[in-house]
């Protein structure tokens, strides 16, 4: 009788936390409910406020003869617009980003039928075409992702362009450093590979914290293995897939980073076909482990998209996949809602929305497009009408959204790590602009908290290695966040403090932009007791701490100058 009763309270509490979330197909009504047509592997999407007036718009690419279709979100109705931008190649890639630093975002369409083309904005909407004037290639390398990232740390976006041939199988992948607004092809001088990768997308993300963007391809057919490029600081990078694990050999469609388990280091979402996605757990020690299959998200059917959200801002990382079901194999996912269970482990709830979610889907991406906290799913889709899933999820949990602003750093912000510090427990987002499969996310980065009511910290680290921290803010609001904002000249006297990577487990490097021809340094760490746990002293403007005798938890770092002190909290793992 006892276990009768256990099991049916276990049936009540999994049902609650089941029927909190909820989604509709809004695509229709909205009238945002076009599809890309027959196709190759698929079409892109953007889910960006290209125009920026804090409302997140959509982008689709287009198939043969078909001009991008771009939606202006009117405060949560959207309308078909013409942006002078005719396009009628076969796109795949379509991706906003502010490549010249002047406060708007710039297009950029990749094209796998005619050739990649590069719009600049001129503040006002109109837009120039300079993919002749530019320095990318001009030429059809049946071109798929292009994501955008700073590899040098000097302010402007450099983008990384990945080439699927298989016609002439005699294509590669291409770096491209922005000087200035014009792009500088260092494809070789970087250390990329120059092989024929057929690869799909790429992302742009700091695997090991060390404050350098490292780049991750997938690769279609297992004969190519996907590509994990570290970032030597030097305008080089070493290829590590093999030792890091990560270079593993799938038919790999998608790149989506996220931070599930919440312990700072990015993981990494690769899909693939029936023989199961994988989930690339970062170890921290530069190395990865595929724990898929063991925290329920292989998949197992043939998979294309994917992007993690907190769909119910429960400060737990959810995750959506697109994928294929022509019906054939009853036992295939057409798609899937994975919902985190709260130990970093996943289930498929039934009867949250997703019964007719059966096309044939490709790209996906989110968005909040009526601004309501809670984040929505934009899916690519071939000849069935692309879906607009909107949130509709009830409950009392509550949430903050993020929009940065680079000064120092790129514009976009993209390549800022941002913590989040409620309710005791510190949540980690990473911004990318060209992710999962040829999609793009909202530029705002979504951050439930739970039953948490006010937001204790929230720190951001640039590129630049500016350090914002932000205490005691309200939730259930969007903030913009300037590069700058929280530091004091007077008080900082023009020293930036960098310590990397953060969280640490073995080896803490510190980084000062300025000695001030003072010798003697000291650093000294604190439990949050209140004890010192190491006491250093350096003469250098680098130096390094061994953290491994440490217990794993938060301590606070001060550096002493002179009668100059800086404090940074430093994470143990």
């Amino acid at each position: 009788m006892k276990k009768s009763i256990l099991i049916l309270l276990l049936l009540l509490v999994v049902g609650n936390s089941y029927s909190q979330l909820s989604f509709i197909d809004s695509a229709t009504s909205l009238g945002v409910g076009v599809s890309y047509g027959d196709s190759t592997y698929g079409g892109g999407v953007s889910f960006c406020d290209f125009d920026g007036d804090g409302w997140d718009d959509i982008t689709y690419s287009s198939t043969d003869g078909e001009e991008v279709y771009f939606y202006k979100n009117n405060s949560g109705t959207f309308t078909l617009i013409d942006l002078g931008i005719n396009d009628v190649y076969r796109t795949k890639q379509v991706i906003w980003i502010d490549y010249d630093s002047d406060g708007d975002k710039d297009f950029f369409a990749t094209s796998i039928s005619g050739f990649n083309k590069f719009y600049q904005n001129d503040g006002s909407m109109n837009f120039t075409d300079i993919t002749a004037t530019c320095g990318l290639f001009t030429d059809n390398k049946y071109t798929y992702g292009a994501s955008f990232g700073d590899i040098d740390n000097d302010g402007d976006l450099d983008v990384f362009i990945c080439n699927r041939d298989d016609v002439t199988f005699n294509q590669y992948n291409y770096l491209y450093r922005n000087d200035s607004g014009t792009y500088v092809d260092v494809t070789v001088s970087a250390g990329i590979n120059l092989g024929n990768q057929v690869s799909f997308t790429s992302a742009f993300f700091d695997y090991n914290n060390d404050g350098y963007q490292d780049i991750y391809v997938a690769n279609d057919k297992v004969a190519n293995i996907n590509r994990l490029y570290e970032n030597d600081g030097d305008g080089t990078f070493t290829d590590v897939s093999t030792i890091s694990g990560a270079g593993i050999a799938i038919d790999a469609m998608s790149t989506t980073i996220g931070d599930y388990n919440n312990d700072g280091w990015f993981d990494i979402y690769v899909t693939n076909t029936t023989a199961g996605n994988y989930l690339l757990k970062n170890n921290g020690d530069d190395t990865f482990t595929n724990v898929a299959p063991t925290i329920g998200v292989a998949f197992e059917s043939i998979a294309w998209g994917s992007v993690f959200l907190d769909a119910d801002n429960d400060a737990n990382l959810d995750l959506y996949v697109s994928g294929i079901f022509d019906g054939s194999d009853p036992t295939r996912l057409p798609s899937a809602f994975y919902e985190n269970q709260g130990d970093d482990t996943y289930l498929i709830p039934s009867g949250i929305g997703f019964a007719n979610d059966i096309g044939t889907s490709f790209s996906n991406a989110i968005g909040d497009f009526n601004n309501d906290g809670l984040p929505d799913i934009i899916v690519m889709n071939d000849t069935d009408n692309n879906y607009l899933w909107e949130n509709t999820t009830s409950n009392t949990n509550n949430w903050i959204k993020i929009n940065l602003e680079g000064v120092t750093s790129n514009k976009d912000g993209i390549g800022s790590k941002i913590e989040v510090l409620a309710g005791g427990k510190i949540q980690y987002r990473y911004t990318l602009s060209g992710e999962g499969y040829i999609s793009q996310n909202s530029n705002s980065e979504f951050v439930g908290v739970g039953a948490a009511t006010n937001i204790d910290e929230i720190k951001v680290t640039w590129l630049s290695g500016t350090v914002d921290i932000f205490e005691n803010i309200a939730t259930n609001q969007i903030i913009t966040i300037t590069e700058g904002q929280s530091l004091s000249v007077d008080e900082f006297s023009g020293v930036e403090l960098s310590v990397y990577p953060n969280p640490v487990k073995n080896k803490l490097q510190i980084r000062l932009n300025n000695n001030f021809n003072i010798e003697t340094k000291t650093i000294e760490l604190f439990s949050l007791l209140g004890d010192r746990v190491l006491l250093k002293t350096f003469t250098n403007a680098n130096t390094e701490i061994d953290v491994n005798n440490l217990s794993s938890g938060i301590y606070l770092l001060k550096c002493s100058i002179g009668d100059l002190l800086i404090t940074k909290k430093v994470i143990v793992k």
